[in-house]
């Protein structure tokens, strides 16, 4: 079966496209399953209320922060066992966690206005850039480089910013006069950074240029109703974005047209990320409930095609 010959529908169910031999040429085998449909991976209430991040390693790993209690980052395996991977120093508390080429672990330390660096070894946790001037960094996407783009909102000013950290340590204010920044996530091609607006329900795109600086700010998509919040890309370039207040992913086309919306069996989804044996589970932290759930897509993500061209 093709992709051209799947027909989309809110709920279905679908020959499985299994990608044998890698992304994104490589062979199909088709079983039944079905895509776009949420169901809970770990047990209520075993994170807290502040549940987030996630991401994936290169072994199906999930890592969210604030499991079992505040301050804390936890390791989820494929089949839902939970345990403590980290425990912060100080009063640091974690909320978008990427990996970068070389598997380390960046996270966005809202509170210590930190982006934290740990060996996913040693689990030995350090700092990676520092600067009072953040608001609270929030959420963090790879840039072509393998520095760190981190989205920086003022809820209570109801404004934004976006930094771009170097992985020698340098900090540098890139977009400025935004809304509430939320979701952030880099193009497949490494040539976009899209950026949410929690509060103003905007998706906005701007071009990176080669030293990282971002220009050309356009409009990709408004939402009338409900906020955002984390957001990430498959393969193809579509964004897949959590609606915080409504239950629901939404997936958009690149060109900002939306294709799925999924009920993630809870009003406040707060992040996904893309893991999974074929990079096709996505992983969303759902705040009513406090755990993951899981849904299984079509495609890859665009997290996961990079873990492999690492390897």
């Amino acid at each position: 079966m093709s992709l051209m010959n799947c027909r989309w529908k809110s709920v279905m169910t679908v020959s499985n496209l299994l990608i044998l031999g890698g992304w994104p040429n490589g062979n199909v085998q088709a079983t039944d399953e079905a895509l776009f449909v949420a169901r809970p991976l770990t047990t209520e209430n075993s994170f807290t209320a502040g549940i987030e991040g996630p991401a994936c390693d290169a072994q199906g790993n999930i890592y969210a922060v604030n499991f079992a209690r505040e301050q804390t980052i936890g390791q989820v395996t494929p089949d839902g066992k939970a345990e403590v991977f980290v425990e912060f120093p100080g009063k640091s508390t974690g909320n978008g966690i990427v990996f970068g080429r070389d598997g380390t672990m960046y996270v966005a330390d809202y509170v210590g206005h930190n982006i934290l660096r740990i060996d996913p070894k040693s689990r030995a946790i350090s700092v990676l850039v520092h600067d009072d001037r953040m608001n609270q960094p929030n959420d963090l996407a790879l840039a072509p480089t393998g520095d760190l783009y981190a989205s920086d909102p003022n809820w209570k000013e109801g404004t934004g910013q976006v930094w771009l950290a170097s992985l020698t340590g340098k900090l540098s204010l890139v977009a400025t006069n935004m809304g509430t920044s939320n979701g952030i996530e880099v193009s497949p091609n490494g040539k976009t950074l899209y950026v949410n607006e929690s509060v103003q329900r905007n998706v906005w795109a701007f071009t990176i240029e080669p030293d990282g600086s971002l220009s050309h700010k356009r409009l990709l998509k408004k939402f009338d109703t409900h906020g955002f919040d984390g957001m990430r890309c498959d393969v193809d370039g579509n964004l897949y974005i959590t609606r915080h207040g409504k239950g629901t992913v939404v997936k958009l086309s690149p060109g900002g047209k939306v294709l799925q919306e999924v009920d993630v069996l809870g009003s406040k989804p707060s992040n996904l990320c893309f893991g999974g044996s074929d990079g096709r589970t996505v992983y969303v932290t759902e705040v009513d409930h406090r755990r993951l759930v899981q849904f299984r897509v079509d495609r890859p993500g665009l997290a996961f095609a990079r873990l492999r061209q690492a390897e």
